[in-house]
């Protein structure tokens, strides 16, 4: 089981290094204050407006860098660093939140497809693990080992598809928050800048996710079919 802690380990560390330089830029752009001296909560508001969506709710949420929109409640909810604040970092994270209650509006496929798989990757994710673990000690002793194990690793697949479906959503909403900044001429030139850069770290925390979570398939794939051959 050595190379599976390698990669939980090196992803890990990667993971830890991305996420730390993601606090540091959103607490860097922090600083650069809005010229309009809008907060994210009105960013947010008028972002739905200007996509002709009223039936959306911005709320705050508590702790740092929750943000998150909820298609079942129809709510932007915004952490309590960005639903009062008026800074580059608030409008990126405020807008982005807003691309994906566009993306909900217009049916967009991939959010669509995200949606669907999630109460299947829930309970996927909850089990795979123990019936790969499992099928690899029952493979031990019987010949049903290895189809437990492929079971499992069927399981786990689904939380790695998900966690690829979920990058074209988080750059799609990504892109539609900078072009509607830019069209809007909502933030200057600088402000621009640092909510577009904010927003490319936050999408890198899902790619390395996304990596890590395919790796890790790989090995347990790997893993299973090579004691086949045992």
């Amino acid at each position: 089981m050595g190379g599976y802690y390698l990669i939980i380990i090196v992803f890990g560390i990667v993971s830890s290094l991305v996420s730390s330089r993601l606090k540091k830029k959103f607490k860097q752009y922090s600083q650069v204050m809005l010229r309009n001296g809008m907060s994210g909560k009105e960013i947010a508001e008028q972002m739905l407006a200007d996509h002709g969506i009223r039936d959306v709710k911005v709320v705050s949420t508590p702790g740092m860098l929750t943000d998150h929109y909820n298609p079942r409640t129809k709510t932007v909810n915004l952490s309590e660093g960005v639903y009062s604040q008026r800074n580059a970092s608030a409008a990126a994270v405020a807008a982005h939140e807003c691309g994906h209650a566009v993306q909900h509006n217009i049916g967009y496929e991939w959010l669509t497809m995200r949606s669907t798989l999630v109460p299947v990757v829930n309970v996927a994710s909850s089990f795979s693990m123990w019936v790969i673990f499992g099928g690899l000690i029952l493979g031990q002793s019987t010949a049903f080992g290895q189809t437990i194990a492929l079971i499992g690793v069927g399981l786990f697949g689904m939380g790695t598809l998900f966690s690829f479906i979920t990058l074209p959503v988080e750059y799609d909403a990504s892109n539609r928050a900078i072009h509607w900044l830019k069209r809007k001429n909502m933030v200057s030139q600088q402000e621009l800048a640092g909510a577009e850069d904010a927003l490319k770290w936050a999408a890198r925390t899902y790619v390395v996710a996304a990596i890590g979570s395919l790796a890790t398939l790989l090995y347990f794939l790997l893993r299973v079919m090579g004691n086949s051959r045992d």
